[in-house]
């Protein structure tokens, strides 16, 4: 599936109705969701939801979060864009990890890791009445677009709140927000946030 030309398709359809929705967006970090909100937020009210139960440790969390809140200060939206941080639950990504510590990054334990940060959004999307929710993961030229839509797909039809279908790397989205992040002096990792893809990179 070409999940730029399904956004694209959304995007045509609300700007058709013309309307601006509401988006739920899971954000892994600053510089990934950079591009993100350059982006999405021509055409939806965003809200910027970092959850992400694999960082570690939690200063690193908390750093991230100082880091995301000032871009969307910095950087200037067509439409309104807002921010909501969630707790710091190191223990819940631990226990979904549980026997795939030797996992390779972008294998299993990744997966479940994904799931459990799409479910927590759509959850939030749901009881929040947003119209769509997605996640900035896709902008990652280490992380798969299939599974990242597949696992937001079947948690939308869930928990009853549309999926926003994407592949952020697409239109140069990754070259973008690596300009971006010069830009804006951001903070970048070379790891993806958890101790074991830590270990990995040495």
């Amino acid at each position: 599936m070409n999940y730029q030309k399904a956004l694209d398709e959304v995007i045509n359809q609300v700007s058709r109705e013309g309307r601006v929705p509401s988006l739920l967006v899971h954000s892994c970090c600053a510089p990934c969701s950079s591009y993100v909100l350059e982006y999405v937020s021509q055409y939806f009210e965003v809200t910027i939801f970092y959850y992400n139960p694999n960082i570690f440790p939690e200063s690193e969390y908390t750093k991230r979060i100082i880091e995301q809140q000032d871009l969307i200060n910095k950087m200037k939206f067509k439409n309104p864009v807002h921010f909501v941080a969630g707790p710091y639950e190191h223990h819940k990504f631990l226990a979904i990890a549980e026997g795939l510590e030797s996992e390779k990054e972008g294998g299993r334990r990744c997966e479940k890791c994904y799931h459990q940060r799409l479910h927590e959004t759509a959850v939030m999307a749901k009881t929040g009445g947003y119209d769509y929710f997605t996640t900035t993961l896709t902008i990652s030229p280490l992380k798969s677009a299939v599974k990242l839509n597949t696992i937001g797909k079947e948690l939308g039809e869930v928990h009853e709140v549309s999926f926003l279908p994407a592949d952020f790397k697409k239109k140069n989205g990754y070259k973008r927000s690596l300009e971006l992040s010069k830009e804006y002096n951001l903070y970048r990792q070379d790891f993806c946030g958890c101790e074991f893809s830590r270990r990995e990179r040495g």
